[in-house]
């Protein structure tokens, strides 16, 4: 059977973008924001989604 558990990337947490940039500052291994791999745009729909969640809950 197979099992349910969550499936987890290389840095130990569960695959999201949130998460892989948490896990990677607290490593130490964080990008530099000239280095960043997300747009600036794409980073603020993620906060306007964010705000969303909360005011609903």
């Amino acid at each position: 059977m197979a099992s349910s558990k969550t499936k987890t990337n290389k840095l130990g947490v569960k695959n999201s973008l949130v998460n892989n940039i948490n896990a990677r500052k607290e490593k130490g291994v964080s990008r530099s924001k000239a280095d960043s791999t997300i747009s600036k745009k794409a980073y603020e729909d993620m906060q306007t989604q964010w705000s969303r969640k909360k005011k609903s809950e």
